[in-house]
Order: C-alpha cells, then structure tokens, then sequence
C-alpha cells in the first residue's frame, strides 16, 4: 500500500468515525449510520476517490478546489463542528493525525497544472 492509499484509508476511517459519533448523538443510532447519515459517507466517500491532488490532497475544508455540492458540504460541516470537539476524548490518536493534516498545505496550483 503507497502512501496515497494509506492516507486515503485513513481519512475514509475518520470520516467514517466522526459521521458514527454525529449520527449516535443527532439520530440516537448505536450500531449503523440512519440512511441520511450513511448517504452521506458515500457522497463523501465518493468524492474522496475522485480527489485529483493524491498524495497532495489538503483537508477538504482547506482546498482550492471545491467539489461538494453546496448542501452537501453545509451538511458534513455539520457533522465535522459536532463531532470534531468529541473525536478527541473518544479517539485522541486519529484526531491528533487529522489535526496535523489540517496543517498541510494546499496545493498552489490546479491539479494537472505545472508549478
């Protein structure tokens, strides 16, 4: 597994974790995401595939380009301003790696652009 994939999954798990901890709290589900949550971990999931900066790739609240839907993008910032202050008692390591990530970067130019 390279890098980019290692990120990717981990990033996947994160997220994954952080709709788990919004939907348990907002929806009172214990084992599974609702059907909105879960639709919103494949719209985002999705979306992280089709990422073009790889290995590159910011936080996407920090990137130049935006490629959720506007109502999406409002919902999983909802998700992120409820779960992120609860991921750091319940999961201190994976929140320590995403606050990190948060410090990356973003790319200056537009993926396939020379710089």
């Amino acid at each position: 597994m390279n890098g980019t994939d290692r990120k990717r999954k981990r990033e996947r798990h994160t997220l994954e974790t952080m709709l788990r901890i919004y939907c348990r709290g907002n929806h009172g589900r214990r084992a599974d995401l609702c059907d909105e949550c879960g639709r919103l971990r494949d719209y985002a999931f999705a979306r992280l595939d089709r990422c073009p900066y790889g290995s590159d790739k910011p936080v996407c609240s920090r990137c130049p380009t935006h490629c959720y839907k506007p109502d999406m993008r409002e919902r999983i910032r909802e998700v992120m301003r409820y779960s992120g202050p609860r991921m750091l008692a319940r999961h201190p390591i994976l929140s320590l790696l995403h606050m990190l990530d948060l410090e990356k970067r973003p790319p200056s130019a537009e993926p396939g652009e020379t710089k």
